[in-house]
């Protein structure tokens, strides 16, 4: 009987879905799109950032009333997560020490083969270490206030931490983070990606100018797609950056075992450097890149990333998550403290000096902040967002300095780079709507000063 009012229910579902306008893909994509988000985001927020199990899935179902209909089962001594959406498309997700979580597949064993050791943790001063002795009383009240005030209008700001002339001044917290709480910042990661790529050009291992060089696109156009374009996102390829059940970014992040794979056997729906149009996916081949160059293999390509870019930024508590087939999601899935996402502003900054190490050339550090070259957005770096696209017409940030740029994430994540005034700042949440980051960091520099 339970199945049969199951059974009635989907198709009753499906006839106001029809009725509603809702395509057939969506329909079809529906339940495993819900499944993946649901043990993909459940299991990161609960083994990774350490959030409670309610709490992880009251962030879930921000996303769509939808989601509240999950079956979710937690094995925490397995550390994984079963979901499935009424009995349709189980989908589990596991933990991995080192590596985070992500939803299994059969045949995807590279994860679960790994055995990954700690980062190093430091008790020097900020940015090398995690010790703090600079902060500023006046601002911190300001930041304190800030979080209290947006957290009174239902904003869920859970950090803000802001860094002038090289020292954390100020840093708030809510909703159960602290400084050790590694956070999503969503689409933050695409820009230490970036740093990711200027990091192989600064060792000799990547030009800009060639050709990504996959071997499926060399029998048609995208054979003319250079690193530069993917940077920019004005490679051409077809991808939809909607969020919809049936969209190109859900199947990739939710429903394949290789988010790069997936991108890579799209076709173009505009001639390359001619058009920005933003895609997690071009992040992905970024990272597939990343991965080829650094050994092609899921141990050789951690191990780079860990030499060359977690242990000189110092990274104190972060995971950067694979996908099953063992390539670094790019586009999403780094977690990180307030202090380590600062960190990554604090060298571009520095002009690709962190600690004392070089990661990147000082003329990849200027050329990731100039505006591209494509005719209808260019207001968009290496992967960074700018608040100018070289014209005196437009300001994306208008209350912010002019140089201003940030690393953007879903629900609403900042961390901004504001030269003129030697200034990095983290916001981290969980808004749903819009948030009024041109005031709040404009008060944040107006109480800095000079």
């Amino acid at each position: 009987m339970k199945k049969v009012i199951v059974t009635v229910l989907i198709v009753l579902g499906i006839a106001f879905a029809f009725a509603s306008g809702i395509t057939p893909t969506y329909i079809i994509s529906a339940p495993g799109v819900a499944s993946g988000i649901g043990a993909k985001l459940l299991c990161s927020s609960v083994y990774v950032s350490g959030f409670s199990e309610d709490q992880a899935f009251a962030d879930l179902t921000q996303y769509s009333p939808i989601l509240e209909r999950l079956t979710v089962k937690y094995d925490h001594d397995r550390r994984q997560v079963h979901t499935s959406f009424y009995g349709l498309s189980p989908t589990t997700a596991s933990y991995v020490d080192g590596l985070g979580c992500a939803n299994d597949y059969n045949n995807y064993s590279q994860r679960s083969e790994l055995q990954m050791t700690p980062l190093p943790v430091f008790t020097s001063r900020w940015p090398h270490g995690n010790r703090v002795e600079t902060i500023s009383n006046p601002l911190q009240q300001l930041t304190n206030a800030l979080v209290s005030q947006d957290n009174g209008a239902g904003l869920n700001t859970r950090a803000l931490l802001v860094v002038h002339r090289g020292n954390i001044v100020a840093e708030s917290y809510a909703q159960g983070v602290n400084e050790e709480t590694p956070l999503l910042g969503w689409s933050m990661a695409k820009s230490l990606m970036s740093v990711m790529l200027g990091n192989l050009e600064y060792r000799g291992l990547l030009s800009t100018d060639e050709a990504a060089g996959f071997t499926q696109w060399q029998n048609d156009s995208r054979r003319d797609i250079r690193i530069e374009h993917l940077l920019t996102m004005t490679d051409g390829l077809n991808f939809s950056e909607e969020y919809n059940p049936g969209d190109d970014a859900t199947a990739m992040l939710f429903t394949e075992p290789s988010a790069s794979a997936y991108v890579i056997r799209q076709g173009l729906a505009a001639a390359p450097g001619s058009n920005f149009n933003y895609s997690s996916g071009t992040a992905n081949v970024l990272s597939r890149i990343y991965f080829d160059r650094t050994g092609g293999a899921l141990a050789s390509s951690l191990q780079d990333y860990r030499e060359n870019i977690a242990v000189p930024l110092s990274f104190q508590h972060s995971v950067f998550e694979t996908d099953a087939s063992g390539v670094l999601v790019g586009s999403s899935y780094f977690y990180a403290s307030a202090r380590d996402w600062a960190r990554i502003g604090q060298l571009m900054l520095n002009k690709g000096v962190l600690n004392g190490a070089r990661v990147v050339s000082e003329d990849w550090a200027n050329r990731s902040v100039q505006p591209n070259s494509s005719l209808n957005q260019r207001a968009y770096g290496y992967q960074w967002w700018l608040n100018s696209d070289g014209s005196e017409n437009y300001r994306r940030w208008p209350e912010l300095p002019v140089d201003a740029y940030s690393a953007n994430g879903n629900r609403q994540q900042y961390m901004m780079v504001i030269p003129s005034a030697e200034t990095v700042i983290v916001r981290i949440g969980w808004t749903s709507g819009r948030y009024p980051v041109g005031e709040r960091f404009a008060q944040i520099l107006n109480a800095l000063g000079d």
